[in-house]
C-alpha cells in the first residue's frame, strides 16, 4: 500500500517501516552512547547549567548596551566589536549546548528523576 508523503511522493509501507527502524536504531545508539556519560538528572542538576546560560546572555546584552551608550557618535570601536563577538559566540554555544541537552532529555537519551 502506498501513501503520499509530505512532498506528494508515494511512500511504500516498506519505506515507512525502514524509517521507523532507523529512528529506533538512532534512539537506541544515542541512548547507549550518551546515557552512561551523565548520572540520572534532576532539575537541581540542571539549574547550574541554566544559570550559566542566563549569565552569558546577561553579559552579552549588558556589554551591547554599554557599548551603545558609550560609543562616540554611535560607532563602536573595533575592540568593542571583537569583545561583543566573543561574548556572542560564548552565549550562542551555551544556548546550543542547552538545546542539545533538552533534546537528549526529550528523546530519552538520558535518564531523569523527579
Amino acid at each position: 500500500m502506498k501513501t503520499p508523503n509530505h512532498q506528494g511522493i508515494e511512500m511504500t509501507t516498506q519505506n515507512r517501516r525502514l524509517l521507523i527502524a532507523i529512528d529506533a536504531e538512532i534512539r537506541e545508539i544515542n541512548r547507549q552512547t550518551i546515557n552512561p556519560t551523565l548520572h540520572e538528572l534532576s532539575m537541581s542538576d540542571l539549574t547550574p547549567v541554566i544559570r550559566m546560560v542566563a549569565k552569558a546572555r546577561a553579559n552579552y546584552l549588558k556589554t551591547l548596551y554599554d557599548i551603545g551608550v558609550s560609543a562616540p557618535d554611535g560607532h563602536p570601536s573595533d575592540a568593542d566589536i571583537e569583545r561583543l563577538g566573543n561574548l556572542r559566540h560564548v552565549y550562542e554555544e551555551l544556548v546550543k549546548g542547552m538545546q542539545a541537552l533538552e533534546t537528549a532529555i526529550e528523546r530519552e537519551y538520558l535518564d531523569v528523576r523527579k
